[in-house]
Protein backbone atom coordinates (compact mmCIF):
# COMPACT_ATOMS: atom_id res chain seq x y z
CA UNK A 1 0.00 0.00 0.00
CA UNK A 2 2.70 2.41 0.78
CA UNK A 3 4.63 1.74 -2.39
CA UNK A 4 1.20 1.99 -4.11
CA UNK A 5 0.82 5.93 -2.71
CA UNK A 6 4.04 6.77 -3.03
CA UNK A 7 3.76 5.79 -7.02
CA UNK A 8 0.44 7.71 -6.60
CA UNK A 9 1.84 10.81 -5.10
CA UNK A 10 4.84 10.70 -7.87
CA UNK A 11 2.59 10.75 -10.62
CA UNK A 12 0.55 13.56 -9.78
CA UNK A 13 3.50 15.55 -9.17
CA UNK A 14 5.04 14.64 -12.45
CA UNK A 15 1.99 15.99 -13.94
CA UNK A 16 1.96 19.03 -12.17
CA UNK A 17 5.88 19.99 -12.67
CA UNK A 18 6.16 18.86 -16.26
CA UNK A 19 5.91 21.28 -19.77
CA UNK A 20 4.45 20.68 -22.64
CA UNK A 21 6.84 19.41 -24.90
CA UNK A 22 4.53 18.17 -27.53
CA UNK A 23 1.21 18.64 -28.97
CA UNK A 24 -1.75 15.98 -30.12
CA UNK A 25 -2.05 17.43 -33.74
CA UNK A 26 -5.28 18.40 -34.82
CA UNK A 27 -6.89 16.62 -31.29
CA UNK A 28 -9.27 19.31 -31.05
CA UNK A 29 -10.25 19.30 -34.65
CA UNK A 30 -11.03 15.70 -34.43
CA UNK A 31 -13.05 16.14 -31.44
CA UNK A 32 -15.26 18.91 -32.84
CA UNK A 33 -15.69 16.42 -35.93
CA UNK A 34 -16.89 13.66 -33.98
CA UNK A 35 -19.77 15.33 -32.32
CA UNK A 36 -20.25 17.89 -35.04
CA UNK A 37 -22.92 16.02 -36.35
CA UNK A 38 -25.08 13.86 -34.65
CA UNK A 39 -28.57 12.54 -33.88
CA UNK A 40 -30.03 13.30 -30.48
CA UNK A 41 -32.03 10.46 -29.04
CA UNK A 42 -34.81 11.42 -26.49
CA UNK A 43 -33.47 10.21 -23.73
CA UNK A 44 -30.45 12.35 -23.46
CA UNK A 45 -32.77 15.70 -23.16
CA UNK A 46 -31.24 17.58 -20.32
CA UNK A 47 -35.03 18.43 -18.92
CA UNK A 48 -38.36 16.74 -18.87
CA UNK A 49 -40.56 20.10 -19.70
CA UNK A 50 -44.37 18.99 -18.66
CA UNK A 51 -45.70 20.23 -22.40
CA UNK A 52 -49.49 20.22 -23.54
CA UNK A 53 -48.28 19.06 -27.45
CA UNK A 54 -50.49 19.55 -29.49
CA UNK A 55 -50.20 16.57 -32.06
CA UNK A 56 -50.72 19.25 -35.39
CA UNK A 57 -47.83 21.43 -34.73
CA UNK A 58 -44.95 19.02 -33.15
CA UNK A 59 -41.60 20.39 -33.63
CA UNK A 60 -37.78 18.84 -32.31
CA UNK A 61 -34.21 19.39 -33.39
CA UNK A 62 -33.18 16.41 -34.83
CA UNK A 63 -29.73 17.33 -36.37
CA UNK A 64 -26.98 20.07 -35.60
CA UNK A 65 -23.29 21.17 -36.65
CA UNK A 66 -20.87 22.58 -34.42
CA UNK A 67 -18.38 24.94 -36.22
CA UNK A 68 -15.48 26.80 -34.63
CA UNK A 69 -17.87 30.27 -33.71
CA UNK A 70 -21.41 28.67 -33.89
CA UNK A 71 -23.80 26.31 -33.71
CA UNK A 72 -26.13 25.43 -37.10
CA UNK A 73 -29.55 23.93 -35.94
CA UNK A 74 -31.50 21.60 -38.30
CA UNK A 75 -35.51 22.63 -37.11
CA UNK A 76 -37.53 19.87 -38.28
CA UNK A 77 -41.35 20.79 -38.08
CA UNK A 78 -44.15 18.37 -38.78
CA UNK A 79 -48.27 19.50 -38.88
CA UNK A 80 -51.74 19.14 -40.10
CA UNK A 81 -52.35 23.37 -39.31
CA UNK A 82 -53.66 24.80 -42.88
CA UNK A 83 -51.46 27.64 -42.14
CA UNK A 84 -48.90 25.96 -43.07
CA UNK A 85 -47.97 25.25 -47.00
CA UNK A 86 -46.63 21.76 -45.84
CA UNK A 87 -47.07 19.29 -43.58
CA UNK A 88 -43.60 18.27 -43.10
CA UNK A 89 -40.31 20.53 -43.92
CA UNK A 90 -37.15 21.61 -42.23
CA UNK A 91 -35.01 24.45 -42.09
CA UNK A 92 -31.77 25.39 -40.18
CA UNK A 93 -30.76 28.12 -37.94
CA UNK A 94 -28.35 29.60 -35.65
CA UNK A 95 -28.82 30.64 -32.58
CA UNK A 96 -29.06 34.57 -33.37
CA UNK A 97 -32.30 33.26 -34.99
CA UNK A 98 -33.72 32.02 -31.89
CA UNK A 99 -32.93 35.16 -29.97
CA UNK A 100 -34.70 37.46 -32.76
CA UNK A 101 -37.49 35.46 -32.56
CA UNK A 102 -37.46 35.78 -28.55
CA UNK A 103 -36.77 39.39 -28.82
CA UNK A 104 -40.07 39.81 -31.26
CA UNK A 105 -42.44 37.80 -29.05
CA UNK A 106 -41.61 39.80 -25.86
CA UNK A 107 -41.75 43.09 -27.91
CA UNK A 108 -45.45 42.29 -29.19
CA UNK A 109 -48.20 44.41 -26.97
CA UNK A 110 -50.51 41.49 -27.76
CA UNK A 111 -48.88 38.81 -25.84
CA UNK A 112 -48.05 41.12 -22.67
CA UNK A 113 -50.21 39.17 -20.77
CA UNK A 114 -48.22 36.08 -21.37
CA UNK A 115 -45.17 34.09 -20.24
CA UNK A 116 -42.96 34.37 -22.70
CA UNK A 117 -40.56 31.49 -23.00
CA UNK A 118 -36.92 32.37 -21.94
CA UNK A 119 -34.35 32.80 -24.59
CA UNK A 120 -31.72 29.57 -24.80
CA UNK A 121 -28.43 30.65 -23.63
CA UNK A 122 -25.25 31.20 -26.10
CA UNK A 123 -23.88 28.00 -26.91
CA UNK A 124 -20.27 28.18 -25.41
CA UNK A 125 -17.86 25.69 -25.90
CA UNK A 126 -14.50 27.24 -24.95
CA UNK A 127 -14.10 25.06 -21.71
CA UNK A 128 -14.12 22.25 -22.89
CA UNK A 129 -12.12 22.73 -26.37
CA UNK A 130 -9.70 24.45 -23.82
CA UNK A 131 -9.64 21.27 -21.84
CA UNK A 132 -8.96 19.45 -25.24
CA UNK A 133 -6.39 21.53 -25.88
CA UNK A 134 -4.19 21.20 -22.62
CA UNK A 135 -5.01 17.44 -22.77
CA UNK A 136 -3.07 17.46 -26.09
CA UNK A 137 -0.41 19.13 -24.86
CA UNK A 138 0.33 17.18 -21.56
CA UNK A 139 -0.05 14.17 -23.72
CA UNK A 140 3.73 13.79 -23.02
CA UNK A 141 3.58 13.79 -19.06
CA UNK A 142 1.08 11.41 -18.77
CA UNK A 143 0.55 7.41 -19.28
CA UNK A 144 -1.23 5.94 -21.69
CA UNK A 145 -3.94 4.70 -20.43
CA UNK A 146 -3.99 7.87 -18.22
CA UNK A 147 -4.04 9.69 -21.48
CA UNK A 148 -6.83 7.55 -23.14
CA UNK A 149 -8.96 7.53 -20.13
CA UNK A 150 -9.24 11.48 -19.84
CA UNK A 151 -9.87 11.77 -23.46
CA UNK A 152 -12.64 10.04 -22.94
CA UNK A 153 -13.76 11.70 -20.17
CA UNK A 154 -13.39 14.96 -22.07
CA UNK A 155 -15.44 13.70 -25.00
CA UNK A 156 -18.16 12.65 -22.68
CA UNK A 157 -18.15 16.46 -21.47
CA UNK A 158 -17.99 18.14 -25.01
CA UNK A 159 -20.95 15.78 -26.07
CA UNK A 160 -22.96 16.90 -23.03
CA UNK A 161 -22.67 20.42 -23.08
CA UNK A 162 -23.29 20.19 -27.20
CA UNK A 163 -26.16 18.03 -26.28
CA UNK A 164 -27.65 20.25 -23.94
CA UNK A 165 -27.19 23.50 -26.21
CA UNK A 166 -29.39 21.57 -28.75
CA UNK A 167 -32.26 20.62 -25.94
CA UNK A 168 -32.62 23.89 -24.23
CA UNK A 169 -32.87 25.42 -27.98
CA UNK A 170 -36.04 22.21 -29.01
CA UNK A 171 -37.86 23.12 -25.63
CA UNK A 172 -37.79 27.02 -26.54
CA UNK A 173 -39.83 25.98 -29.91
CA UNK A 174 -41.70 23.34 -28.14
CA UNK A 175 -42.77 25.84 -25.56
CA UNK A 176 -43.80 28.27 -27.78
CA UNK A 177 -45.80 25.17 -30.06
CA UNK A 178 -47.42 24.21 -27.23
CA UNK A 179 -48.77 27.67 -26.35
CA UNK A 180 -52.55 28.57 -27.73
CA UNK A 181 -51.83 32.20 -28.43
CA UNK A 182 -47.78 31.97 -29.46
CA UNK A 183 -48.53 29.19 -31.82
CA UNK A 184 -50.41 31.20 -33.85
CA UNK A 185 -47.59 33.96 -34.26
CA UNK A 186 -46.54 34.55 -37.93
CA UNK A 187 -42.76 35.21 -36.97
CA UNK A 188 -42.71 32.21 -35.57
CA UNK A 189 -44.12 30.75 -38.85
CA UNK A 190 -42.04 32.38 -40.75
CA UNK A 191 -39.03 31.10 -37.99
CA UNK A 192 -40.19 27.91 -38.97
CA UNK A 193 -41.27 27.89 -42.56
CA UNK A 194 -38.86 30.13 -44.62
CA UNK A 195 -36.19 27.91 -46.33
CA UNK A 196 -33.68 30.45 -46.77
CA UNK A 197 -31.45 32.24 -44.29
CA UNK A 198 -33.26 34.86 -41.93
CA UNK A 199 -30.21 37.23 -42.23
CA UNK A 200 -30.65 38.16 -38.51
CA UNK A 201 -27.58 39.91 -37.38
CA UNK A 202 -25.83 40.27 -34.49
CA UNK A 203 -26.72 43.56 -31.91
CA UNK A 204 -24.34 45.92 -32.49
CA UNK A 205 -22.86 47.90 -30.29
CA UNK A 206 -25.55 50.92 -30.43
CA UNK A 207 -28.29 48.24 -29.89
CA UNK A 208 -26.77 46.68 -26.90
CA UNK A 209 -26.41 50.00 -25.11
CA UNK A 210 -29.93 50.66 -26.15
CA UNK A 211 -30.98 47.07 -24.35
CA UNK A 212 -29.03 48.12 -21.57
CA UNK A 213 -30.90 51.87 -21.22
CA UNK A 214 -33.80 49.27 -21.63
CA UNK A 215 -33.07 47.08 -18.34
CA UNK A 216 -31.93 50.10 -16.12
CA UNK A 217 -35.17 51.68 -16.96
CA UNK A 218 -36.86 48.58 -15.59
CA UNK A 219 -34.82 48.29 -12.88
CA UNK A 220 -35.63 52.03 -11.91
CA UNK A 221 -39.58 51.09 -12.21
CA UNK A 222 -39.46 48.46 -10.46
CA UNK A 223 -38.24 50.32 -7.51
CA UNK A 224 -40.73 52.95 -8.11
CA UNK A 225 -43.65 50.36 -8.48
CA UNK A 226 -42.52 48.45 -5.27
CA UNK A 227 -44.96 51.43 -3.47
CA UNK A 228 -47.95 51.04 -5.78
CA UNK A 229 -50.65 49.19 -4.03
CA UNK A 230 -51.87 45.94 -5.58
CA UNK A 231 -55.77 45.64 -6.34
CA UNK A 232 -55.72 42.06 -6.32
CA UNK A 233 -54.41 39.72 -3.36
CA UNK A 234 -53.61 36.75 -6.27
CA UNK A 235 -51.42 38.69 -7.87
CA UNK A 236 -49.65 40.24 -4.40
CA UNK A 237 -49.15 36.88 -3.70
CA UNK A 238 -47.72 35.50 -6.38
CA UNK A 239 -45.61 38.54 -6.58
CA UNK A 240 -44.01 37.63 -3.44
CA UNK A 241 -44.07 33.79 -3.82
CA UNK A 242 -42.13 34.78 -7.38
CA UNK A 243 -39.46 36.55 -4.98
CA UNK A 244 -38.53 34.05 -2.56
CA UNK A 245 -38.78 31.24 -4.70
CA UNK A 246 -36.14 32.60 -7.58
CA UNK A 247 -34.26 33.20 -4.32
CA UNK A 248 -34.60 29.39 -3.28
CA UNK A 249 -34.05 28.24 -6.71
CA UNK A 250 -30.74 29.79 -7.10
CA UNK A 251 -29.36 28.91 -3.92
CA UNK A 252 -30.22 25.09 -4.60
CA UNK A 253 -28.52 25.25 -7.89
CA UNK A 254 -25.42 26.75 -6.76
CA UNK A 255 -25.61 23.82 -4.22
CA UNK A 256 -26.52 21.26 -7.17
CA UNK A 257 -23.49 22.40 -9.18
CA UNK A 258 -20.56 22.28 -6.31
CA UNK A 259 -22.44 18.64 -5.80
CA UNK A 260 -22.21 17.50 -9.55
CA UNK A 261 -18.69 19.00 -9.34
CA UNK A 262 -17.89 16.56 -6.44
CA UNK A 263 -18.75 13.51 -8.11
CA UNK A 264 -16.87 14.91 -11.85
CA UNK A 265 -14.02 15.27 -9.22
CA UNK A 266 -13.97 11.99 -7.63
CA UNK A 267 -14.30 10.37 -11.58
CA UNK A 268 -10.75 12.10 -12.30
CA UNK A 269 -9.32 10.67 -9.30
CA UNK A 270 -10.17 7.63 -9.90
CA UNK A 271 -8.55 7.65 -13.21
CA UNK A 272 -5.45 8.92 -12.03
CA UNK A 273 -5.26 6.23 -8.96
CA UNK A 274 -6.42 3.26 -11.93
CA UNK A 275 -3.00 4.69 -14.20
CA UNK A 276 -1.00 4.26 -11.01
CA UNK A 277 -2.21 0.82 -10.14
CA UNK A 278 -1.73 -0.21 -13.85
CA UNK A 279 1.52 0.97 -13.76
CA UNK A 280 2.67 0.33 -10.64
CA UNK A 281 1.43 -3.82 -12.01
CA UNK A 282 3.86 -3.73 -15.18
CA UNK A 283 6.38 -2.93 -12.55
CA UNK A 284 5.41 -5.47 -10.33
CA UNK A 285 6.62 -9.47 -11.35
CA UNK A 286 5.27 -11.56 -8.06
CA UNK A 287 1.57 -12.62 -7.85
CA UNK A 288 -0.12 -9.37 -7.06
CA UNK A 289 0.74 -8.29 -10.31
CA UNK A 290 -2.65 -9.60 -11.42
CA UNK A 291 -4.51 -8.29 -7.78
CA UNK A 292 -3.04 -4.57 -8.98
CA UNK A 293 -4.96 -5.12 -12.98
CA UNK A 294 -8.21 -6.24 -10.97
CA UNK A 295 -8.06 -3.53 -8.40
CA UNK A 296 -7.11 -1.19 -11.56
CA UNK A 297 -10.08 -2.43 -13.55
CA UNK A 298 -12.30 -2.24 -10.40
CA UNK A 299 -11.42 1.79 -10.55
CA UNK A 300 -11.83 2.15 -13.81
CA UNK A 301 -15.29 0.34 -13.27
CA UNK A 302 -16.28 3.16 -10.67
CA UNK A 303 -14.97 5.87 -12.54
CA UNK A 304 -17.92 5.24 -15.20
CA UNK A 305 -20.42 4.61 -12.82
CA UNK A 306 -19.47 7.86 -10.51
CA UNK A 307 -18.94 10.06 -14.05
CA UNK A 308 -22.79 8.79 -14.89
CA UNK A 309 -24.25 9.99 -11.27
CA UNK A 310 -22.25 13.40 -12.42
CA UNK A 311 -24.16 13.57 -15.89
CA UNK A 312 -27.61 12.68 -14.42
CA UNK A 313 -27.32 14.64 -11.73
CA UNK A 314 -26.41 17.70 -13.76
CA UNK A 315 -29.40 16.71 -16.42
CA UNK A 316 -32.19 15.87 -13.93
CA UNK A 317 -31.40 18.40 -11.36
CA UNK A 318 -28.81 21.43 -12.19
CA UNK A 319 -30.50 21.76 -15.77
CA UNK A 320 -34.10 21.79 -14.17
CA UNK A 321 -32.69 24.59 -11.79
CA UNK A 322 -31.43 26.52 -14.21
CA UNK A 323 -34.43 26.09 -16.68
CA UNK A 324 -36.87 27.39 -14.26
CA UNK A 325 -35.07 30.11 -12.64
CA UNK A 326 -35.29 31.61 -16.05
CA UNK A 327 -38.97 30.89 -16.40
CA UNK A 328 -39.87 32.64 -13.01
CA UNK A 329 -37.63 35.74 -14.49
CA UNK A 330 -39.92 35.35 -17.30
CA UNK A 331 -43.29 35.07 -14.85
CA UNK A 332 -41.56 38.26 -12.62
CA UNK A 333 -41.82 40.40 -16.53
CA UNK A 334 -45.23 39.16 -16.80
CA UNK A 335 -46.24 40.89 -13.13
CA UNK A 336 -44.14 43.76 -14.05
CA UNK A 337 -45.79 44.54 -17.42
CA UNK A 338 -49.29 44.20 -15.23
CA UNK A 339 -47.96 46.69 -12.95
CA UNK A 340 -46.95 48.72 -15.21
CA UNK A 341 -50.71 48.55 -17.10
CA UNK A 342 -52.06 49.35 -13.72
CA UNK A 343 -50.51 52.48 -12.78
CA UNK A 344 -51.05 53.99 -16.23
CA UNK A 345 -54.86 53.24 -15.67
CA UNK A 346 -54.40 55.12 -12.44
CA UNK A 347 -52.66 58.01 -13.60
CA UNK A 348 -55.50 57.85 -16.81
CA UNK A 349 -57.82 58.32 -13.93
CA UNK A 350 -55.92 61.17 -12.05
CA UNK A 351 -55.66 62.92 -15.90
CA UNK A 352 -59.52 62.27 -16.45
CA UNK A 353 -60.61 63.50 -12.65
CA UNK A 354 -58.39 67.23 -13.75
CA UNK A 355 -59.69 67.15 -17.17
CA UNK A 356 -63.45 67.13 -15.84
CA UNK A 357 -62.14 70.08 -13.30
CA UNK A 358 -61.10 72.12 -16.29
CA UNK A 359 -63.36 71.35 -18.52
CA UNK A 360 -60.94 70.66 -21.28
CA UNK A 361 -60.08 67.74 -23.30
CA UNK A 362 -62.76 65.26 -21.36
CA UNK A 363 -63.75 63.04 -24.48
CA UNK A 364 -59.92 62.22 -25.12
CA UNK A 365 -59.21 61.88 -21.26
CA UNK A 366 -61.77 59.26 -21.11
CA UNK A 367 -61.04 57.64 -24.36
CA UNK A 368 -57.45 57.21 -23.04
CA UNK A 369 -59.28 56.00 -19.64
CA UNK A 370 -60.93 53.25 -21.12
CA UNK A 371 -58.07 52.32 -23.29
CA UNK A 372 -55.69 51.78 -20.25
CA UNK A 373 -58.48 50.17 -18.45
CA UNK A 374 -58.92 47.36 -21.47
CA UNK A 375 -55.59 46.88 -21.42
CA UNK A 376 -55.03 46.52 -17.51
CA UNK A 377 -58.27 43.89 -17.44
CA UNK A 378 -56.98 42.30 -20.62
CA UNK A 379 -53.83 42.10 -18.96
CA UNK A 380 -54.73 40.67 -15.70
CA UNK A 381 -56.94 38.07 -17.00
CA UNK A 382 -54.57 36.76 -18.98
CA UNK A 383 -51.77 36.99 -16.56
CA UNK A 384 -53.87 34.62 -13.93
CA UNK A 385 -54.18 31.81 -16.45
CA UNK A 386 -50.76 32.02 -17.13
CA UNK A 387 -49.55 31.95 -13.74
CA UNK A 388 -52.13 29.30 -12.68
CA UNK A 389 -50.97 27.05 -15.27
CA UNK A 390 -47.05 27.87 -14.89
CA UNK A 391 -47.44 26.40 -11.31
CA UNK A 392 -49.06 23.00 -12.60
CA UNK A 393 -46.68 22.74 -14.99
CA UNK A 394 -43.77 23.30 -12.51
CA UNK A 395 -44.98 20.76 -10.44
CA UNK A 396 -45.24 18.36 -12.66
CA UNK A 397 -41.55 19.12 -14.02
CA UNK A 398 -40.25 18.77 -11.11
CA UNK A 399 -41.97 15.75 -10.11
CA UNK A 400 -40.83 14.21 -13.00
CA UNK A 401 -37.39 15.12 -12.69
CA UNK A 402 -36.89 14.20 -9.33
CA UNK A 403 -38.47 10.55 -9.78
CA UNK A 404 -36.03 10.18 -12.72
CA UNK A 405 -33.07 11.28 -10.61
CA UNK A 406 -33.58 9.21 -7.72
CA UNK A 407 -34.35 5.90 -9.86
CA UNK A 408 -31.17 6.90 -11.29
CA UNK A 409 -29.29 7.24 -8.19
CA UNK A 410 -30.41 3.56 -6.99
CA UNK A 411 -29.34 2.22 -10.34
CA UNK A 412 -26.17 3.89 -10.03
CA UNK A 413 -25.85 2.67 -6.42
CA UNK A 414 -26.36 -0.67 -7.28
CA UNK A 415 -23.59 -1.14 -9.75
CA UNK A 416 -21.19 0.43 -7.28
CA UNK A 417 -22.04 -1.73 -4.61
CA UNK A 418 -22.06 -4.86 -7.21
CA UNK A 419 -18.33 -4.32 -8.68
CA UNK A 420 -17.31 -3.66 -5.13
Amino acid sequence: MIQLFCCFLTSLSNRKKSKCCKTLPGFVTVMVSAVSSLGLPGQLRSVSVDLNVDPSLQIDIPDALSEKDRVKFTVHTKTTLPAFQSPEFSVTRQHEDFVWLHDTLTETEEYAGLIIPPAPSKPDFDGPREKMQKLGEGEVSMTKEEFAKMKQELEAEYLAVFKKTVSSHEIFLQRISSHPVLSKDRNFHVFLEYDQDLSVRRKNTKEMFGGFLKSMVKSADEVLFSGVKEVEDFFEQEKTFLVNYYNRIKDACAKADKMTRSHKNVADDYIYTSACLNSLALEEPTVIKKYLLKVAELFEKLRKVESRVSSDEDLKLSELLRYYMLNIEAAKDLLYRRTRALVDYENSNKALDKARLKSKDVRLAEAHQQDCCQKFEKISESAKQELMSFKQKRIAAFRKNLIEMAELEIKHAKEALFYS
